[in-house]
């Protein structure tokens, strides 16, 4: 009978640890995301060029490009995020690999054009040594209505 309840004691703090390292690193993934929307509101890309894998893709309205495209892009003002409203964050984590789903209103300068658009945002961080690292960042415009299910 004592071992029985030690067990099941083992079992419940074994969850909560785990539930608690889940929630904390949900939580080091939306700071690190709200840092990378203020990051590409200042046109921070020495923090960006840190922040985005060398492999990384960017998949936008009006194509698909690599890190060094985007960095200059955001360097050159050719698209400006100016402010990333963003009204929901889904975080999964499986092992190293962690997806985030931002539900957001984004006021941009595309090519000295204001745009407000709604957007689904899509970020996939993969765990390295020194981090998590920005893999992949796709954009889907959507309705106003939209819902991220969690």
């Amino acid at each position: 009978m004592k071992k029985s309840i030690i067990a099941i004691l083992f079992v419940i703090v074994g969850m909560q640890l785990s539930f608690a390292q889940s929630s904390s690193t949900e939580q080091e993934l939306k700071e690190l995301s709200k840092a990378k929307w203020q990051w590409m509101a200042d046109k921070n890309v020495d923090k960006l060029a840190s922040l985005f894998h060398d492999k990384s893709k960017f998949v936008h309205m009006s194509g698909t490009w690599k890190k060094e495209e985007e960095l200059d892009i955001i360097k050159t003002g050719s698209i400006w995020y100016k402010n990333a409203d963003v009204h929901d964050v889904a975080v999964e984590v499986v092992g190293d690999v962690a997806v985030l789903w931002n539900r957001i209103t984004l006021d941009a300068v595309v090519r000295e054009n204001v745009a407000v658009t709604e957007f689904t945002v899509t970020e996939v961080y993969k765990k390295e040594d020194d981090g998590w690292k920005l893999l992949v960042f796709t954009f889907s415009s959507v309705r106003d209505t939209h819902k991220i299910k969690h």
